[in-house]
């Protein structure tokens, strides 16, 4: 339980300019694109996510403001933490969710939001460099169209609920507390009314699984892991309650020739003995295609050279990062005589004393030698 106000760093008179722009300044800095290396990044921006929500809507701050849920630093009019005598909480015609719901379900409050609804989506390592719009097709719970989410079979409609008397509400008291409180009535979950004769589609319940397809935009430079909410296109709680949202999990398949290291792509380079020695220019491969990449005299095995401006667009500024390729020496595993008469003669200008080779040996000659 974490108070919105301490979450985005704000007093309890801070105006909604002030809240707005303490939001926008703390998403910044924890958002999780900023912050590829940190597990919590993506926790800390949805509880600024759901502070904000509560502060920026004036019925959910009055609310939090007025019952001190959270921090306990406001007391009721009445005395005591709830006040000296029974305080009847409706809280039905509210819609609160975020952190505040988190709050209420504390106290047994159960509010009508449902989770965001999770699914990964797979692309491939150019379009998570580049962005792409892409058609998602998935399941997620609607009202039940036979019935119109009503839940009851044609030529029948559902009748009020007698334990609540229609409100979806009972008044319960909470333990040994002096207070009062409301829940959803239990018979007929909340809805106030009670199917008789239920849906042969839904069974009663209103709601089905139903498939849906809609366009979603990967923006450039997102990396693997990273999620994307959809508001309102998660599943419907109950059929008359809005829709909760969808969270895309990104998942970016890896690449034949490329790895990512932040905004950087890097790849390996393989040139022959004489190229890393004399040096030239090599073509290469790149997000963008073919490219060009000069390769410096004398060059040494694991040597990475950059080409600047070839890497991923940065999602915080404008620019993309650089193509780092490192040089990979191939020395061949066999040679014809001319070959190594060749490489024997340079052995011996450039002052390398070549040894004659050992013949084969197995592995266990080879322990037997090193153990003497």
């Amino acid at each position: 339980m974490k108070d919105p106000y301490e979450v985005l760093g704000v007093d309890r008179s801070a105006t909604q300019d002030e809240i707005k722009g303490a939001f926008r300044k703390m998403a910044q800095k924890h958002h999780p694109d900023r912050n590829p290396g940190d597990p919590d990044a993506n926790q800390r921006f949805k509880e600024l996510n759901a502070a904000h929500q509560i502060l920026s809507d004036p019925k959910k701050r009055e609310m939090f403001d007025r019952f001190g849920i959270g921090d306990g630093t406001r007391a009721s009019p009445q005395g005591g933490p709830f006040g000296g005598g029974a305080v009847n909480f409706d809280f039905s015609d509210l819609n609160i969710d975020g952190i505040f719901g988190d709050l209420l379900g504390a106290l047994g409050i159960k509010v009508g939001q449902a989770p965001p609804l999770q699914k990964e989506v797979k692309i491939s390592f150019e379009d998570a460099a580049f962005g792409c719009t892409k058609e998602l097709t998935y399941e997620r719970v609607e009202a039940c169209t036979d019935c119109s989410g009503s839940g009851a079979a044609e030529g029948s409609k559902p009748e009020t609920c007698v334990a609540c008397r229609g409100r979806g509400r009972v008044r319960v008291q909470q333990g040994v507390l002096p207070i009062a409180i409301e829940r959803p009535c239990p018979p007929c979950k909340g809805s106030g009314r009670i199917v008789k004769d239920p849906c042969k589609s839904c069974r009663g319940v209103g709601l089905l699984a139903k498939e849906r397809t809609i366009e979603i935009t990967i923006p450039a430079g997102i990396e693997n892991g990273a999620s994307r909410m959809v508001e309102r296109a998660g599943n419907y709680p109950r059929p008359e309650k809005q829709a909760g949202d969808l969270e895309l999990i990104i998942r970016v398949a890896p690449h034949e020739f490329f790895r990512r290291v932040g905004d950087d792509v890097v790849c390996s380079l393989p040139v022959s003995f004489p190229q890393a020695a004399l040096g030239g220019e090599l073509e290469v491969p790149s997000l963008d295609g073919r490219g060009k990449l000069k390769i410096p005299a004398g060059t040494q095995p694991g040597t990475v050279l950059r080409i600047r401006g070839k890497g991923v667009p940065r999602r915080m500024m404008a620019g993309r990062g650089d193509q780092l390729v490192e040089i990979v020496v191939e020395v061949p595993k066999k040679l014809t005589d001319e070959q190594r008469a060749l490489i024997e003669e340079l052995a011996t200008l450039v002052g390398n004393k070549i040894q004659p080779a050992l013949p084969e040996q197995t592995l266990m000659d080879r322990i037997k030698n090193f153990f003497g």
